[in-house]
């Protein structure tokens, strides 16, 4: 008696908390170096102790640009990939509140009422009788009561499942940061190419008319006068080429945006000072707590774990209530009066004796779900790794590319002066002051490709530690 009383003062909390069979969670070893690649991180030894983490500085403090801060912004409130990842967020909160609910029991009230006649030749007592039945109840549905915890667990698939998706809303809120950034640097670029092309344009046909003049009265040949129209022509197709791409990258800012932007002319010149602060990358193993592709992974991995429960579980019985509580008649003034009160309890208990392997399929494939979310968090981890090496690399080697490409155009400009100054003295061909301008031409639009490469590594940085998922705190 006495064990019988304890079983029943333990039965609400069995009802209510229950066990669980989810196995215990441990996060996998991250796959990755303690350090960076040796020399990735050595200018920020020398950056001091108050330069801040990327994932603590909000995207509108890294950003300088009053324009591209308000190009971000746009993009914020219009882009549609990210709008798709905000729904997908309603989505997966949704389906965890219907999950939820499944623990809880489901309460409806009802009121039925029917009027039937049964002819006398099928009536028992051989007259035609008129029968009537009225009730109202309070029901219960079919409630599975959660001793083992299969329905917590679907609970806290779901609950991980939305997760999850707030943190994949949270990256792709990163990726189109970066991208309206690297976009945006990109036009800036091909501006300042632009004024490039149109300069080199100018100066070349100032040089095929007076080449063409010079054939004219004879004090040139035929084939200088050629050689600068094929110079002048090839300014024109290089012109022709950057305003397509120009053209292309502020379509692809709008896209970005989402709404239609106006384009306006700025060479990257104007915008590469102090374009964006500078950040520390930290420690490796900080990206398992900043990046939100990591930790979405890690929720999708912890998702696959709480399923295993459920699916063990599944070999266990289930019990399962049911009933309702109310008044019936046969006259519906009767209804609510004394001695009317009806009810019914139905418990069921349903025990898996042979279903063919289902539950111990379900089983292995609730395991092999979660080995393929350990891979992918792993996967993830070390696609982050690369990134941030990446991007301290190019930090670092682009910017001495871009020194070495400044000392290169000050040598070419210095040669394309003495090789005109040989043509003018006639110790040298025109086809040597062509070469020169052509080279001349290539190093300083090489530079502005270089000089955009380096603000655009910094920028990939900043999204590769998990900046840009906040906004800043007013």
């Amino acid at each position: 008696m006495k064990i019988k009383l304890i079983s029943l003062g333990l039965l609400p909390a069995l009802l209510f908390t229950g066990c669980t069979m989810i196995p215990e969670y441990l996060r996998p070893v991250a796959p990755i170096s303690a350090q960076w690649p040796k020399g990735g991180a050595d200018q920020e030894k020398l950056s001091g102790t108050d330069v801040p983490l990327a994932v603590d500085l909000p995207w509108r403090d890294f950003f300088t640009d009053a324009p591209l801060r308000q190009a971000i912004e746009t993009a914020l409130q219009n882009n549609r990939g990210l709008r798709t990842a905000m729904h997908r967020v309603e989505e997966s909160r949704a389906l965890f509140g219907i999950q939820r609910a499944d623990q809880l029991p489901n309460i409806s009230a009802g009121a039925m009422g029917s009027r039937s006649r049964v002819p006398g030749d099928l009536s028992m007592s051989g007259h035609s009788l008129i029968s009537s039945q009225y009730q109202a109840t309070v029901n219960l549905s079919t409630w599975e009561l959660d001793f083992w915890g299969r329905v917590r667990s679907l609970k806290d698939a779901a609950l991980e499942s939305y997760l999850a998706s707030e943190e994949a809303r949270r990256a792709v809120q990163i990726s189109l940061v970066s991208q309206v950034a690297n976009v945006y640097l990109l036009e800036r670029e091909l501006d300042e190419r632009l004024d490039i092309a149109r300069k080199t344009l100018a100066i070349r046909e100032e040089s095929c008319r007076i080449m063409r003049r010079r054939f004219e009265v004879g004090s040139a040949a035929k084939l200088e006068a050629t050689q600068s129209e094929v110079l002048l022509n090839q300014a024109r197709s290089e012109l022709t080429e950057l305003e397509r791409r120009r053209e292309q990258s502020h379509n692809a800012l709008t896209i970005l945006s989402g709404i239609p932007l106006a384009s306006e002319s700025r060479p990257l010149s104007k915008v590469e000072t102090a374009f964006v602060r500078n950040i520390a990358p930290g420690l490796p193993s900080e990206l398992l707590l900043n990046r939100p592709d990591v930790l979405s992974a890690e929720h999708r991995l912890k998702a696959a774990n709480a399923n295993i429960g459920a699916a063990r579980a599944a070999f266990f019985p289930r019990i399962a209530l049911t009933g309702d509580l109310g008044s019936a008649s046969r006259d519906l003034e009767e209804v609510f009066g004394s001695g009317s009160m009806a009810w019914s309890f139905l418990p069921s208990l349903s025990l898996p004796i042979f279903e063919g392997g289902r539950n111990r399929a379900n089983l292995d494939l609730a395991e092999a779900r979660r080995n393929v979310a350990v891979s992918d968090y792993e996967q993830t981890i070390q696609g982050a790794f690369r990134e941030v090496a990446d991007a301290l690399a190019d930090r670092r080697w682009i910017a001495r590319q871009v020194a070495v490409q400044q000392a290169t155009v000050a040598t070419q400009t210095e040669l394309t002066r003495l090789a005109d100054l040989r043509y003018q003295s006639g110790a040298a061909p025109y086809l040597e002051v062509l070469d020169a301008e052509r080279e001349r031409f290539a190093a300083e639009q090489s530079l502005v490709q270089t000089r955009r490469a380096l603000l655009a590594s910094m920028v990939n940085l900043y999204a590769a530690l998990g900046g840009g998922a906040v906004l800043r705190e007013d």
